[in-house]
């Protein structure tokens, strides 16, 4: 059996060797010394110190030369048997021995005997050199038998190994904290990103609020729908209002609206405006808006509705109907959601398809567009007419040029007289501005509402005439004239205007009643009795009989209402 440390013995050759290091393994690393290099370099320490007499060297036996006369060493090892002398001696173990008597045979230092050997001589005890960092002999090695050798701890060196499962362990902790913590960051940025949105929101929900508010658009907070607002701050705002007269050259009558411009508030509103609002005439008499236009003109219908609406009207626009048919075509058609099929005036036979249809966008030329918005379908009141008027004001105002100069020529291509006040330019700039906040959907249409005797009511006062005119209703005393109802039940449309101017010119204060079904009498009623004799009167002035006066219950709020049937001849009145 060969020794990994027997690297000079007499099996391996004649050569000696020497430890020169060791490798990554920690094995020892071995050089071939010269034979004469060797045989110079041997040296003993063991045997000098037995001759010079510093001890007993159980190994001096060794050492020395055969013929050599000294006292016999013991083994006890070997029961007392005189020890073998070997020659010379080898600190390293290159002599071996045959049968205890050969000379030069290796020395095996683990106790094994060279090749050959028939038996095994007990190992000696000895003091190994000590070799930083090498592994004493396997202890496979040995011999059954052998004693334990006494290993020191100087003589191993412990490399700490990685264990793999450690690290996995270490890679899994160091991943899981770090997922931990990617998520905890992610949390937190959510959590950011969320506290910055709602700032955000909260941020243009505040600003929206606080320019609607400013601009009086908040809902039921507004200049025009909030009851909350004092006439002061109503009063405070900047309006500019001119009033327009539709005049309808063909079929007679008017058509009145307010164009109001809130400068501060940067909106624009259309007042359709009653026939039936009661007025004060120049001579103190109460009069009706128709009326009014018909016989004291501009200037005194102007100061009549500034009276009893408290506004400040800067100028009349008379605009008859060939002009609005002009005007309609210059700025190039008008777009209106229809609410009535309007038949042609001009057509001769009934079922021809009607001059204007009935439908949302409805497209309308300057012709179409004088016909809707004149027509009164039979048993209307004048209030639906007047809506249609104010839809195609609307319309124009959004075709219109927001330029002041392109406005102003328009009006100046017209070639209409203006009333004095009014010059080309001044409502040429004033449909310019209401054209910008038409086409930014800035202007809206009201209508006055109005009673039935012609007063304004206090909703009228809060919500039109305060917040959207700025003003203060003043309606004239109600014991002026005697307000008179009128329903026309005579099957002809026009009877009801031929009543009414003969009511207005003989003092009284007309209220339309609408139409009823024919009826072949004619009725005055009065509730009261203090109004027997107005009502008498009444019947005397439109040229009905004396027994037609009876006394009932009275529509609305008139002191006698009148059902005109078909015995009433307008030409008696």
């Amino acid at each position: 059996m060969n020794d990994r440390y027997d690297a000079g013995s007499a099996g391996y050759g004649a050569d000696q060797y020497e430890l020169v290091g060791y490798d990554e393994y920690g094995q020892p690393v071995y050089r071939q010394v010269p034979t004469q290099q060797t045989q110079q370099q041997t040296y003993d320490p063991y045997t000098q110190q037995h001759q010079q007499g510093y001890g007993y060297d159980p190994y001096a036996q060794q050492g020395q030369q055969q013929g050599q006369q000294s006292p016999p060493a013991y083994d006890y090892g070997t029961g007392g048997q005189p020890a073998p002398d070997y020659g010379s001696y080898d600190p390293y173990g290159t002599a071996t021995h045959q049968g205890g008597a050969a000379q030069g045979a290796p020395y095996d230092p683990y106790g094994q005997t060279a090749a050959g050997t028939t038996g095994r001589q007990p190992r000696v005890a000895e003091q190994t050199a000590h070799i930083p960092q090498q592994a004493g002999p396997d202890h496979d090695q040995e011999a059954p038998g052998e004693p334990q050798r006494d290993y020191h701890t100087e003589q191993f060196a412990f490399v700490e190994e990685p264990d793999a499962n450690s690290e996995d362990v270490i890679d899994w902790l160091k991943f899981t904290e770090n997922r931990t913590e990617r998520r905890e960051e992610a949390r937190r940025r959510a959590r950011g990103r969320f506290v910055a949105l709602g700032v955000v929101l909260a941020l243009v929900v505040a600003g929206g609020v606080g320019y609607l508010w400013y601009a009086g658009k908040l809902p039921g907070l507004s200049s025009e729908d909030s009851k909350a607002g004092t006439a002061t701050a109503a009063g405070a705002q900047k309006r500019d209002v001119i009033v327009v007269h539709l005049h309808d050259t063909k079929g007679g009558g008017t058509s009145t609206a307010l164009l109001v411009d809130n400068t501060t508030t940067e909106r624009g509103t259309t007042v359709l405006v009653p026939n039936s609002l009661a007025l004060t005439s120049d001579d103190g008499t109460t009069t009706t808006l128709a009326k009014s236009v018909e016989d004291d003109g501009s200037d005194g219908t102007r100061d009549a509705l500034d009276t009893v609406l408290g506004t400040d009207i800067e100028g009349t626009w008379r605009l008859d109907t060939p002009y609005l048919q002009n005007l309609v075509d210059l700025v190039g058609n008008i777009d209106v959601d229809t609410d009535a099929e309007v038949p042609d005036p001009a057509a001769k036979k009934k079922g021809e398809a009607p001059l204007v249809n009935k439908g949302r966008d409805q497209t309308l030329s300057g012709k179409m567009a004088v016909a809707y918005a004149t027509y009164r379908a039979p048993g209307e009141a004048q209030n639906a007419q007047l809506e249609r008027f104010g839809q195609v004001m609307q319309g124009v105002l959004r075709k219109m040029s927001s330029d002041p100069q392109a406005a102003t020529t328009t009006i100046q291509t017209l070639a209409q007289i203006l009333d004095p006040s009014l010059t080309d330019k001044d409502l040429g700039t004033f449909l310019a501005g209401l054209s910008d906040l038409a086409k930014g959907g800035d202007v809206k249409t009201d209508l006055l509402p109005v009673q039935n005797d012609g007063t304004l009511s206090a909703q009228a006062s809060a919500r039109v005439v305060k917040n959207v005119l700025g003003g203060t209703a003043k309606s004239p005393d109600k014991d002026a004239a005697v307000s008179v109802s009128v329903q026309n039940a005579t099957g002809v449309k026009d009877n009801t205007e031929k009543a009414r101017v003969v009511l207005l010119n003989g003092g009284f204060t007309f209220l339309e009643g609408g139409t009823g079904t024919a009826r072949p009498t004619s009725r005055v009623v009065y509730a009261d009795a203090a109004d027997k004799a107005n009502a008498a009167e009444v019947a005397k002035t439109l040229g009905l009989s004396a027994g037609s006066v009876t006394k009932g219950k009275t529509s609305g709020s008139a002191d006698v209402s009148v059902v005109l049937g078909q015995d009433y001849e307008p030409s008696s009145g």
